[in-house]
């Protein structure tokens, strides 16, 4: 019996100081290096919430009051911004434009009289594609390392897609849901596949928003707020047409999907990319993209590639998901994202930092669109997905707003152990080609913040959810996005003190 207990108590002593030892923090991710820092650049600000109130105070008043003779107001309004973007065609303007100035007013003055009436939507949206298309071509003759270049194109492109949404939410009730937009159909010679209503070619690169919470903070933490999280880039085969999707995920690395694959795992919006035509590598090799897609296959069918938490786009030895495209163009001549993102904010960088991340001059997916060399095929959005959408960007803007007042990515120390453990046997894993508990790459530190991260953000998710529903009650309309955050600012203070 006493040489049992005594085992026992070298057991439990072994245990202990192993718990002891694996409760030890990491380095001070804060006092890390960090390549490729951000050279004197400030993130982007709106700084007109007088300006939105005044719109809905627009559309508050039309809803009261009805919309008698206000098609002819409507219509006239859409002819103006048309005649705006119709020149537009014709000529070339400078990214300080007023005509610019002008367009960008008149398509938030527009917004809310569809919106409260109802009325004349499709007209609306078409006018916004078409003013994506015009400005998307002013740009190529903008210089995308000018800051002045950079934000007058994020405020027209970011800016009529957010109009668009929010007269698409006012109205999803009693109009049809918008889900496919077409756009451009650049003309492409590589091989075709028809889906969901849109022709897509090999080469193609689709944009899209998943649904979980690191990927609004994905979308949302950069210097230009966005849209997008993710990026794919499409091959299709020249002799079955079957399309296969070519895409770095966290939990896996790089990997090959088919398209209902891919569409199976939750997106919230997705957008077609594709190389402009007359590009002069493409003048001389028509057949660029689908050889880089064809590159960008081969190299995941032959190795496996872990997936880059570092985002470092310059080493291709790991890629994160805006590398996979970018490093299978680069190889035929085509360097992708000319206007680079950039993560300024201190409190942002130190929490990115403590999920791995080291370059904070890089390539997000949001900021692909505002590439020259690309245009915009079509996008994928409808109502549903789109509140799911605005309510995590909201969430994830005020969590932002507390990094930078000094929230920290808290997590309950005494877990830190176990989850050493699961990354040692995830680790296992991975070396048998299979996926860990924590993704490979990724500190079991990293992990357990992340964790810790999204039940945070889908405590105040589910309180903004509750005064989401009130106010549309209150108000009889569903509550625009400047009115989200606020309600998403309350929200977290209320998950703070519980």
């Amino acid at each position: 019996m006493g040489e049992y207990m005594r085992f026992i108590k070298w057991i439990l002593i072994i245990i202990a100081v192993a718990y002891a030892l694996l409760l030890i923090p990491d380095r001070n991710q804060t006092a890390l290096s960090v390549s490729s820092a951000p050279q004197k650049k400030q993130p982007f600000a709106w700084n007109q919430d007088s300006y939105w109130d005044t719109l809905e105070a627009k559309y508050k008043e039309l809803m009261k009051e009805g919309c008698k003779d206000m098609s002819i107001v409507i219509d006239s309004d859409i002819l103006k911004l048309n005649a705006l973007t119709g020149p537009m065609r014709r000529q070339s303007l400078s990214p300080d434009s007023k005509v610019l100035s002008e367009l960008e007013q008149q398509m938030f003055t527009t917004g809310p009289l569809v919106a409260a009436c109802k009325m004349r939507l499709p007209e609306y949206v078409k006018a916004m594609t078409e003013l994506r298309a015009v400005v998307k071509k002013q740009s190529e003759g903008w210089d995308m390392s000018s800051d002045v270049a950079r934000t007058t194109l994020y405020r027209l492109l970011y800016g009529s897609r957010a109009a668009e949404e929010e007269i698409i939410l006012q109205a999803s009730q009693e109009a049809e849901p918008l889900a496919l937009i077409m756009g451009t159909d650049e003309p492409s010679q590589t091989p075709s596949v028809t889906v969901r209503g849109v022709t897509l070619h090999s080469g193609d690169i689709l944009v899209s928003r998943g649904g979980a919470p690191t990927s609004a903070l994905i979308a949302r933490g950069n210097d230009f707020p966005g849209n997008f999280s993710h990026i794919a880039l499409l091959y299709v085969d020249a002799v079955t047409h079957e399309p296969k999707l070519i895409e770095s995920h966290i939990e896996k690395g790089v990997a090959v999907s088919s398209f209902e694959e891919y569409i199976r795992d939750k997106k919230l919006r997705i957008m077609v990319l594709r190389l402009m035509a007359d590009l002069p590598q493409l003048r001389k090799d028509p057949m660029l993209p689908h050889k880089a897609a064809e590159f960008a296959l081969k190299n995941a069918m032959e190795r496996h590639i872990p997936y880059d938490f570092e985002m470092d786009y310059k080493d291709h030895s790991k890629l994160f998901c805006s590398e996979v495209a970018s490093a299978a163009y680069e190889a035929y001549g085509v360097n992708l994202w000319m206007g680079i993102s950039h993560i300024s904010s201190p409190g942002l960088r130190k929490w990115l930092l403590a999920f791995g991340v080291r370059h904070f001059v890089t390539q997000e997916p949001s900021d692909l669109e505002y590439d020259p060399q690309l245009v915009v095929v079509a996008e994928w959005r409808d109502p549903e997905t789109l509140r799911k959408d605005h309510m995590d960007n909201a969430v994830t803007e005020v969590m932002i707003e507390g990094a930078e007042k000094g929230d920290e990515l808290t997590y309950p120390w005494y877990l830190l152990p176990v989850a050493r453990v699961m990354k040692g046997y995830g680790m296992v894993l991975n070396l048998l080609g299979r996926i860990g508990p924590v993704p490979e790459g990724m500190s079991a530190t990293a992990g357990i913040r992340t964790t810790y991260y999204m039940k945070k953000h889908d405590a105040i998710y589910e309180r903004l959810e509750l005064k989401e529903k009130e106010f549309k009650m209150r108000n009889n309309y569903e509550p625009p996005y400047w009115e989200m955050v606020k309600m998403a600012r309350a929200a977290k203070n209320e998950a703070e003190r519980k």
